[in-house]
Protein backbone atom coordinates (compact mmCIF):
# COMPACT_ATOMS: atom_id res chain seq x y z
CA UNK A 1 0.00 0.00 0.00
CA UNK A 2 1.18 3.58 -0.78
CA UNK A 3 0.31 6.38 0.68
CA UNK A 4 1.51 9.79 -0.56
CA UNK A 5 0.50 13.52 -0.31
CA UNK A 6 1.51 16.02 -2.85
CA UNK A 7 1.93 19.07 -1.25
CA UNK A 8 3.36 20.15 2.22
CA UNK A 9 -0.31 21.33 3.51
CA UNK A 10 -1.18 18.08 2.87
CA UNK A 11 1.83 16.34 4.85
CA UNK A 12 1.13 18.58 7.76
CA UNK A 13 -2.80 17.45 7.61
CA UNK A 14 -1.35 14.04 7.13
CA UNK A 15 0.80 14.66 10.18
CA UNK A 16 -1.83 16.10 12.60
CA UNK A 17 -4.46 12.92 11.64
CA UNK A 18 -1.78 10.63 12.96
CA UNK A 19 -1.14 12.56 16.03
CA UNK A 20 -4.57 13.10 17.15
CA UNK A 21 -4.95 9.25 16.51
CA UNK A 22 -1.99 8.52 18.48
CA UNK A 23 -0.16 6.71 15.82
CA UNK A 24 2.89 9.43 16.74
CA UNK A 25 5.02 8.05 19.20
CA UNK A 26 8.34 9.80 19.34
CA UNK A 27 8.88 12.16 22.56
CA UNK A 28 9.09 15.32 20.35
CA UNK A 29 5.27 14.09 19.34
CA UNK A 30 3.75 13.90 23.11
CA UNK A 31 5.35 17.40 23.53
CA UNK A 32 3.29 18.69 20.66
CA UNK A 33 -0.08 16.76 21.82
CA UNK A 34 0.30 18.70 25.15
CA UNK A 35 0.46 21.64 23.49
CA UNK A 36 -2.16 21.11 21.13
CA UNK A 37 -4.63 19.80 24.21
CA UNK A 38 -3.87 23.40 26.00
CA UNK A 39 -5.26 24.72 22.30
CA UNK A 40 -7.42 22.63 22.09
CA UNK A 41 -8.74 24.55 25.68
CA UNK A 42 -8.78 28.09 24.33
CA UNK A 43 -10.89 26.72 20.80
CA UNK A 44 -13.39 25.41 22.96
CA UNK A 45 -13.68 28.68 24.77
CA UNK A 46 -13.78 30.62 21.84
CA UNK A 47 -16.94 28.38 20.15
CA UNK A 48 -18.69 28.55 23.19
CA UNK A 49 -18.31 32.40 23.03
CA UNK A 50 -19.64 32.54 19.98
CA UNK A 51 -22.53 30.73 20.12
CA UNK A 52 -23.75 32.82 22.94
CA UNK A 53 -22.86 35.63 21.44
CA UNK A 54 -25.49 34.50 18.78
CA UNK A 55 -27.81 33.60 21.43
CA UNK A 56 -27.89 36.56 22.97
CA UNK A 57 -28.44 38.50 19.92
CA UNK A 58 -25.18 40.34 20.38
CA UNK A 59 -24.05 39.14 16.59
CA UNK A 60 -27.72 38.84 14.41
CA UNK A 61 -28.02 35.70 12.22
CA UNK A 62 -30.09 36.52 8.76
CA UNK A 63 -33.10 35.06 7.30
CA UNK A 64 -33.16 34.44 3.87
CA UNK A 65 -37.53 34.71 3.39
CA UNK A 66 -37.56 30.86 2.87
CA UNK A 67 -37.05 27.51 4.44
CA UNK A 68 -33.27 26.81 5.74
CA UNK A 69 -32.17 23.43 6.38
CA UNK A 70 -28.82 22.78 7.75
CA UNK A 71 -27.00 19.54 7.29
CA UNK A 72 -23.90 19.11 8.84
CA UNK A 73 -21.24 17.83 11.39
CA UNK A 74 -19.92 18.07 14.41
CA UNK A 75 -16.87 16.02 13.76
CA UNK A 76 -14.14 17.20 10.97
CA UNK A 77 -15.06 14.82 7.77
CA UNK A 78 -15.98 11.33 7.23
CA UNK A 79 -19.42 11.12 8.20
CA UNK A 80 -20.61 10.49 4.63
CA UNK A 81 -22.29 13.75 4.41
CA UNK A 82 -22.66 14.10 0.56
CA UNK A 83 -25.37 11.31 -0.08
CA UNK A 84 -27.35 12.60 2.86
CA UNK A 85 -27.14 16.10 0.67
CA UNK A 86 -28.17 14.40 -2.28
CA UNK A 87 -30.95 11.91 -0.52
CA UNK A 88 -32.81 15.39 0.68
CA UNK A 89 -32.51 17.65 -2.23
CA UNK A 90 -34.02 14.77 -4.47
CA UNK A 91 -36.83 14.03 -2.38
CA UNK A 92 -37.56 18.05 -1.97
CA UNK A 93 -37.17 18.44 -5.03
CA UNK A 94 -39.58 15.35 -6.20
CA UNK A 95 -42.17 16.79 -3.61
CA UNK A 96 -42.29 20.11 -5.93
CA UNK A 97 -40.21 22.50 -3.46
CA UNK A 98 -37.57 24.40 -5.45
CA UNK A 99 -34.55 23.60 -4.02
CA UNK A 100 -31.24 25.17 -3.78
CA UNK A 101 -27.75 24.15 -1.94
CA UNK A 102 -24.93 26.35 -0.52
CA UNK A 103 -21.90 25.28 -0.81
CA UNK A 104 -18.72 27.14 0.57
CA UNK A 105 -16.47 25.07 -2.09
CA UNK A 106 -13.89 23.50 0.40
CA UNK A 107 -10.68 23.25 -2.03
CA UNK A 108 -12.24 24.96 -4.48
CA UNK A 109 -9.93 26.90 -7.07
CA UNK A 110 -10.17 30.87 -6.69
CA UNK A 111 -11.15 33.48 -9.12
CA UNK A 112 -7.16 34.59 -10.82
CA UNK A 113 -4.78 36.37 -8.99
CA UNK A 114 -5.50 39.34 -12.00
CA UNK A 115 -8.90 39.72 -11.13
CA UNK A 116 -7.87 39.15 -7.34
CA UNK A 117 -5.30 42.19 -7.94
CA UNK A 118 -7.86 44.52 -9.93
CA UNK A 119 -10.68 44.05 -7.45
CA UNK A 120 -8.35 45.02 -4.72
CA UNK A 121 -7.25 47.86 -5.88
CA UNK A 122 -10.45 49.35 -7.85
CA UNK A 123 -11.71 52.49 -6.35
CA UNK A 124 -15.49 51.15 -5.97
CA UNK A 125 -15.69 47.37 -4.97
CA UNK A 126 -17.77 45.28 -6.74
CA UNK A 127 -19.79 42.66 -4.87
CA UNK A 128 -19.44 39.74 -6.92
CA UNK A 129 -21.87 36.84 -7.56
CA UNK A 130 -21.82 33.06 -6.01
CA UNK A 131 -20.16 30.44 -8.12
CA UNK A 132 -23.33 29.27 -9.66
CA UNK A 133 -22.10 25.61 -10.17
CA UNK A 134 -25.48 24.51 -11.60
CA UNK A 135 -28.78 26.85 -12.24
CA UNK A 136 -30.86 23.33 -11.96
CA UNK A 137 -30.87 22.49 -15.58
CA UNK A 138 -27.03 23.01 -16.67
CA UNK A 139 -23.41 22.10 -15.35
CA UNK A 140 -21.86 25.76 -15.37
CA UNK A 141 -18.53 25.45 -13.87
CA UNK A 142 -15.57 22.72 -13.91
CA UNK A 143 -15.03 20.71 -10.44
CA UNK A 144 -11.82 22.11 -9.95
CA UNK A 145 -13.90 25.98 -9.95
CA UNK A 146 -16.62 24.02 -8.11
CA UNK A 147 -15.22 22.00 -5.19
CA UNK A 148 -15.38 18.17 -5.44
CA UNK A 149 -18.18 18.07 -3.35
CA UNK A 150 -20.53 20.87 -5.45
CA UNK A 151 -20.16 19.59 -8.33
CA UNK A 152 -20.78 15.83 -7.31
CA UNK A 153 -24.01 17.17 -5.84
CA UNK A 154 -24.92 19.28 -9.37
CA UNK A 155 -23.86 16.34 -11.82
CA UNK A 156 -26.37 14.10 -9.54
CA UNK A 157 -29.16 16.58 -9.28
CA UNK A 158 -31.76 17.96 -11.74
CA UNK A 159 -33.96 21.05 -11.01
CA UNK A 160 -31.41 22.03 -7.53
CA UNK A 161 -29.33 25.06 -8.01
CA UNK A 162 -25.96 24.73 -6.60
CA UNK A 163 -24.21 28.16 -5.32
CA UNK A 164 -20.48 28.08 -3.62
CA UNK A 165 -19.65 30.89 -1.50
CA UNK A 166 -18.12 31.38 1.49
CA UNK A 167 -20.77 34.12 2.57
CA UNK A 168 -23.58 31.91 2.09
CA UNK A 169 -26.07 34.36 3.30
CA UNK A 170 -25.41 35.97 -0.38
CA UNK A 171 -25.27 33.13 -1.98
CA UNK A 172 -28.44 32.15 -0.47
CA UNK A 173 -30.15 35.90 -1.28
CA UNK A 174 -28.77 35.04 -5.18
CA UNK A 175 -30.74 32.01 -5.20
CA UNK A 176 -33.64 33.40 -3.66
CA UNK A 177 -34.11 36.09 -6.19
CA UNK A 178 -32.63 34.10 -9.10
CA UNK A 179 -34.31 30.76 -9.11
CA UNK A 180 -37.06 31.28 -6.38
CA UNK A 181 -36.18 28.63 -4.15
CA UNK A 182 -38.15 27.67 -1.49
CA UNK A 183 -35.84 25.85 0.37
CA UNK A 184 -32.03 26.46 1.20
CA UNK A 185 -29.89 23.35 1.99
CA UNK A 186 -26.87 24.52 3.91
CA UNK A 187 -24.50 22.34 3.28
CA UNK A 188 -21.88 21.89 6.09
CA UNK A 189 -23.96 24.14 7.93
CA UNK A 190 -23.68 23.05 11.94
CA UNK A 191 -21.27 26.08 12.28
CA UNK A 192 -22.28 28.06 10.16
CA UNK A 193 -24.30 30.80 12.53
CA UNK A 194 -24.55 34.16 10.06
CA UNK A 195 -28.16 31.95 8.93
CA UNK A 196 -30.21 30.58 11.55
CA UNK A 197 -32.15 27.16 10.31
CA UNK A 198 -35.72 26.26 10.55
CA UNK A 199 -34.29 22.44 10.84
CA UNK A 200 -30.99 21.32 11.99
CA UNK A 201 -29.73 17.89 10.83
CA UNK A 202 -26.43 16.53 12.04
CA UNK A 203 -24.15 13.45 10.79
CA UNK A 204 -22.31 11.08 13.19
CA UNK A 205 -20.33 8.41 12.22
CA UNK A 206 -21.67 5.18 13.66
CA UNK A 207 -17.92 3.61 13.20
CA UNK A 208 -16.26 6.80 14.94
CA UNK A 209 -18.49 8.89 16.23
CA UNK A 210 -16.21 11.22 17.88
CA UNK A 211 -12.54 10.62 17.66
CA UNK A 212 -10.46 10.90 20.68
CA UNK A 213 -13.70 13.26 22.24
CA UNK A 214 -11.36 16.65 22.36
CA UNK A 215 -11.95 19.23 19.93
CA UNK A 216 -10.28 20.60 17.27
CA UNK A 217 -6.59 20.94 17.34
CA UNK A 218 -6.28 17.86 19.55
CA UNK A 219 -8.86 16.31 18.38
CA UNK A 220 -11.76 16.28 15.31
CA UNK A 221 -14.48 18.29 16.79
CA UNK A 222 -15.43 21.31 15.30
CA UNK A 223 -17.26 21.63 19.04
CA UNK A 224 -18.15 20.60 21.78
CA UNK A 225 -20.31 16.83 21.92
CA UNK A 226 -22.94 19.00 24.18
CA UNK A 227 -23.93 21.42 21.30
CA UNK A 228 -25.75 18.83 19.69
CA UNK A 229 -28.16 19.74 21.88
CA UNK A 230 -29.18 22.36 18.63
CA UNK A 231 -29.92 19.03 16.40
CA UNK A 232 -33.45 18.65 15.82
CA UNK A 233 -32.35 15.47 13.95
CA UNK A 234 -29.52 12.99 13.77
CA UNK A 235 -28.34 10.64 11.51
CA UNK A 236 -26.09 7.86 12.60
CA UNK A 237 -24.39 7.42 9.04
CA UNK A 238 -22.27 3.53 8.11
CA UNK A 239 -24.66 1.74 10.51
CA UNK A 240 -24.86 -2.52 10.11
CA UNK A 241 -28.15 -2.07 11.27
CA UNK A 242 -26.48 -4.17 14.52
CA UNK A 243 -27.90 -4.00 18.44
CA UNK A 244 -24.27 -2.41 19.00
CA UNK A 245 -25.30 1.37 18.64
CA UNK A 246 -27.73 1.04 22.00
CA UNK A 247 -24.95 2.35 23.92
CA UNK A 248 -24.03 5.85 21.40
CA UNK A 249 -28.06 6.08 21.40
CA UNK A 250 -28.34 6.18 25.26
CA UNK A 251 -24.53 8.52 24.87
CA UNK A 252 -26.57 10.93 22.30
CA UNK A 253 -29.93 10.72 24.96
CA UNK A 254 -27.74 11.87 27.30
CA UNK A 255 -27.29 15.34 25.35
CA UNK A 256 -30.75 15.63 23.93
CA UNK A 257 -34.28 14.12 24.38
CA UNK A 258 -35.81 16.19 21.06
CA UNK A 259 -33.66 15.09 18.41
CA UNK A 260 -34.85 12.20 16.49
CA UNK A 261 -32.81 9.42 15.62
CA UNK A 262 -32.35 8.12 12.55
CA UNK A 263 -29.74 5.00 11.34
CA UNK A 264 -29.05 4.41 7.86
CA UNK A 265 -26.16 2.76 5.86
CA UNK A 266 -24.13 3.52 3.09
CA UNK A 267 -24.96 1.18 0.26
CA UNK A 268 -22.95 1.05 -2.94
CA UNK A 269 -24.86 0.93 -5.76
CA UNK A 270 -23.10 0.26 -8.84
CA UNK A 271 -19.62 0.88 -10.97
CA UNK A 272 -19.40 3.58 -13.64
CA UNK A 273 -16.98 3.42 -16.26
CA UNK A 274 -15.22 6.86 -16.45
CA UNK A 275 -14.39 8.42 -19.62
CA UNK A 276 -17.56 7.34 -20.92
CA UNK A 277 -21.08 8.61 -21.76
CA UNK A 278 -22.36 7.28 -18.10
CA UNK A 279 -21.75 3.15 -18.80
CA UNK A 280 -22.66 1.42 -15.93
CA UNK A 281 -21.34 -2.00 -14.74
CA UNK A 282 -23.05 -3.86 -11.69
CA UNK A 283 -21.38 -4.71 -8.42
CA UNK A 284 -21.13 -8.62 -9.88
CA UNK A 285 -18.06 -7.34 -11.87
CA UNK A 286 -16.26 -7.06 -8.58
CA UNK A 287 -16.86 -10.79 -7.37
CA UNK A 288 -13.34 -12.67 -7.58
CA UNK A 289 -11.77 -9.92 -9.70
CA UNK A 290 -8.21 -8.25 -9.11
CA UNK A 291 -9.05 -4.34 -8.17
CA UNK A 292 -6.38 -1.60 -7.93
CA UNK A 293 -8.07 1.15 -5.33
CA UNK A 294 -7.83 4.67 -5.24
CA UNK A 295 -8.89 7.18 -3.34
CA UNK A 296 -8.25 10.87 -1.79
CA UNK A 297 -10.64 10.46 1.32
CA UNK A 298 -10.91 11.62 5.12
CA UNK A 299 -11.55 7.44 5.76
CA UNK A 300 -10.30 5.22 3.05
CA UNK A 301 -10.74 2.54 4.94
CA UNK A 302 -14.55 2.29 4.80
CA UNK A 303 -14.22 2.48 0.54
CA UNK A 304 -11.71 -0.70 0.93
CA UNK A 305 -13.90 -2.72 2.89
CA UNK A 306 -16.86 -1.83 0.61
CA UNK A 307 -14.55 -3.37 -2.41
CA UNK A 308 -13.53 -6.58 -0.37
CA UNK A 309 -16.97 -7.00 1.17
CA UNK A 310 -18.26 -6.96 -2.64
CA UNK A 311 -15.41 -10.04 -3.43
CA UNK A 312 -12.90 -8.01 -5.09
CA UNK A 313 -9.11 -9.39 -4.64
CA UNK A 314 -7.07 -5.81 -3.75
CA UNK A 315 -4.02 -6.15 -5.73
CA UNK A 316 -3.05 -2.15 -5.19
CA UNK A 317 -4.25 0.68 -2.60
CA UNK A 318 -2.90 4.19 -2.98
CA UNK A 319 -4.22 6.85 -0.61
CA UNK A 320 -4.01 10.77 -0.81
CA UNK A 321 -4.88 13.40 1.48
CA UNK A 322 -8.72 14.25 1.80
CA UNK A 323 -9.80 16.63 -1.10
CA UNK A 324 -6.12 16.19 -2.96
CA UNK A 325 -6.98 16.91 -6.92
CA UNK A 326 -4.97 14.56 -8.64
CA UNK A 327 -2.73 15.46 -11.52
CA UNK A 328 -2.39 13.44 -14.90
CA UNK A 329 0.79 12.02 -14.44
CA UNK A 330 -0.32 10.49 -10.87
CA UNK A 331 -3.08 9.02 -13.11
CA UNK A 332 -0.58 7.83 -15.25
CA UNK A 333 2.12 6.50 -13.01
CA UNK A 334 -0.93 4.71 -10.75
CA UNK A 335 -2.29 3.19 -14.08
CA UNK A 336 1.14 1.70 -14.73
CA UNK A 337 1.12 0.59 -11.04
CA UNK A 338 -2.10 -1.24 -11.21
CA UNK A 339 -0.97 -3.03 -14.87
CA UNK A 340 2.16 -4.02 -13.30
CA UNK A 341 -0.29 -5.86 -10.24
CA UNK A 342 -2.10 -7.59 -12.12
CA UNK A 343 -5.48 -5.58 -11.57
CA UNK A 344 -8.44 -5.91 -14.19
CA UNK A 345 -9.21 -2.42 -13.66
CA UNK A 346 -9.17 0.50 -11.26
CA UNK A 347 -11.91 1.72 -8.53
CA UNK A 348 -12.24 4.89 -7.04
CA UNK A 349 -14.93 6.80 -5.22
CA UNK A 350 -16.87 9.16 -7.00
CA UNK A 351 -16.18 12.23 -4.78
CA UNK A 352 -12.40 11.07 -5.99
CA UNK A 353 -13.32 10.79 -9.60
CA UNK A 354 -14.59 14.51 -10.43
CA UNK A 355 -11.26 15.52 -9.52
CA UNK A 356 -9.62 13.02 -11.79
CA UNK A 357 -8.50 14.64 -15.09
CA UNK A 358 -9.70 13.21 -18.24
CA UNK A 359 -7.20 10.52 -19.98
CA UNK A 360 -6.92 10.27 -23.73
CA UNK A 361 -5.75 6.25 -22.99
CA UNK A 362 -6.26 4.14 -20.03
CA UNK A 363 -4.06 0.80 -20.17
CA UNK A 364 -6.40 0.16 -17.05
CA UNK A 365 -10.06 0.75 -17.04
CA UNK A 366 -10.92 3.15 -14.39
CA UNK A 367 -14.08 3.25 -12.92
CA UNK A 368 -15.77 5.02 -9.59
CA UNK A 369 -18.21 3.86 -6.98
CA UNK A 370 -21.87 5.24 -6.48
CA UNK A 371 -22.58 5.21 -3.49
CA UNK A 372 -26.49 5.89 -1.91
CA UNK A 373 -28.06 6.11 1.70
CA UNK A 374 -30.37 3.12 2.98
CA UNK A 375 -32.11 4.32 5.77
CA UNK A 376 -32.36 1.31 8.59
CA UNK A 377 -34.27 2.54 11.43
CA UNK A 378 -36.37 5.60 11.98
CA UNK A 379 -38.05 5.79 8.13
CA UNK A 380 -41.18 7.28 9.86
CA UNK A 381 -38.39 10.16 11.15
CA UNK A 382 -37.17 10.58 7.97
CA UNK A 383 -40.42 11.08 6.34
CA UNK A 384 -41.87 13.46 9.04
CA UNK A 385 -38.91 15.76 8.62
CA UNK A 386 -39.50 15.79 4.88
CA UNK A 387 -43.56 16.14 5.40
CA UNK A 388 -42.16 18.83 8.03
CA UNK A 389 -40.33 20.86 5.48
CA UNK A 390 -42.81 20.47 2.61
CA UNK A 391 -45.70 21.90 4.63
CA UNK A 392 -43.63 24.81 6.71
Amino acid sequence: MHSRFKFKGEDFEQYFLELMDGRRKEWYDRILIDILFVASRFYRMAIQFRIWMYDKRVIRNHALGCLVVSIGNLSCGGTGKTPVVEVFARTLSEKGRKVAILSRGYRSKKRSFLFRLMQRFRSQKIELPPKVVSDGHNLLLESDYAGDEPYMLASNLRKVAVLVDKDRVKSGLYAVEQYQSDVIILDDGFQYLMLKPHINIVLVDSTDPFGNGNTLPRGILREPIKNIRRADYIFLTKSDGSHKLRHLKNFLRRHTRRAEIIECCHKPKHLVKMFSSGEVEPLEKLKGAKVAALSAIAKPESFERFLVQLGAELVLKDHYADHHRYTQQEIIDFINQAKAAGAEFIVTTEKDGVRIPKMDRCDVPLYYLRIEIDILSGRESFDQCISRICFL
